[in-house]
């Protein structure tokens, strides 16, 4: 009984530190959403599972090791949530494949597609021939969004955590300048007061990280 009382331990410890790091970085279970969320079950499985039966690692270590680790994926969550680049660079962003029924080449070889992999991606969405797609953007978790040709419903946001996209500007026609006049409308000085802004049936919609104080005050 004494043997295994330092595994139950360890066993509980690596359980309450799974649960509250799902709790601090805002997810219901451990499911990836992103490259830095399957890097960080990695290291925390493996953390749990390579120390749990060493004898030579004690119970004071294993907890320190889980509270370096805790903090170190508290830190990340910070630099992501208030700097726009080191979030770009932990969990990515979406790659434009296909613009215009042409096949970015360079772009394909470098996130690791290759023609058979793209062609299959575009079957899985109905589409069978390159030339008919207007623009296909790969996500972050590897999926292929595809706009067609004559599709009259966008469903790919036009703001995103305060910056413009650009590509599907270029898609509507548009440019920076009419998105900012459209922002201004509202009642926001600037993009990166917008949390996220879709683009439905020729209409701006936002979502803003703060209520609009003029729309609330005229609302008053």
């Amino acid at each position: 009984m004494v043997y295994y009382l330092p595994i139950f331990l360890k066993f509980a410890l690596g359980l309450i530190c799974l649960i509250l790091q799902i709790t601090i970085m805002g997810k219901g279970n451990l499911a990836p959403t992103s490259p830095m969320d399957q890097v960080q079950n990695y290291v925390l499985g493996g953390i749990i599972g390579g120390v749990i039966y060493n004898d030579s690692i004690t119970v004071l270590q294993f907890v320190l090791v889980l509270i370096i680790w805790t903090l170190l994926v508290l830190v990340l969550k910070f630099a992501k949530e208030h700097n726009r680049w080191v979030k770009a660079v932990i969990d990515g962003k979406p790659v434009t494949l296909i613009r215009n029924g042409q096949v970015n080449v360079q772009e394909c070889l470098r996130v690791g597609i290759s023609a058979n992999d793209l062609m299959f991606k575009l079957r899985s969405n109905s589409v069978f021939e390159v030339e008919k797609v207007k623009w296909a953007v790969m996500e972050q978790n590897g999926q292929l969004n595809v706009i067609a040709f004559g599709d009259e419903m966008i469903r790919f946001p036009i703001i995103v955590d305060g910056q413009a996209n650009y590509d599907l500007l270029e898609i509507i026609d548009k440019d920076v300048d009419w998105l900012t006049q459209e922002v201004s409308a509202q009642g926001f000085e600037h993009l990166r007061q917008i949390y996220l802004g879709e683009y439905l049936n020729g209409e701006v919609l936002l979502t803003p990280y703060i209520e609009n104080q003029l729309s609330s005050g005229q609302s008053s």
